[in-house]
């Protein structure tokens, strides 16, 4: 709900990353801000490791590589990230998500797309 939110710190060392619930052998995921939080902006990030996940984005996404190296394999070309580069994924990508070893930060639309 708009407005009973309050904005807050949240230090990267206290993030608590899971096992993604597809590819959780290759993908551990923290959420920060999702529904749960009232806002229909989610974010979190990712760490990917020796990762090779097929999947369709339900909604938009954006991510930003903090570490490592990210491939990102669509019908529209294949996209090299290093740290800082970032890509937009609209609504209805078929992808690939390909790296040994990278930190990222995503945000997706609307939030109910993921949870915590």
């Amino acid at each position: 709900m708009p407005g009973t939110s309050q904005p807050k710190r949240i230090p990267f060392d206290e993030v608590p990353f899971r096992p993604r619930a597809e590819g959780g052998d290759m993908a551990m995921m923290s959420v920060i801000t999702g529904a749960e939080q009232g806002t229909e902006l989610g974010t979190g990030f990712g760490r990917l490791t020796d990762a090779k996940l097929e999947w369709t984005v339900h909604y938009d996404e954006v991510l930003l590589v903090l570490e490592g190296h990210l491939t990102v394999r669509t019908e529209a070309g294949v996209f090299e990230l290093g740290p800082k580069d970032s890509v937009w994924l609209p609504k209805g990508t078929a992808l690939t998500y390909e790296a040994e070893d990278a930190l990222i930060f995503f945000a997706v639309h609307p939030a109910s797309a993921i949870s915590t």
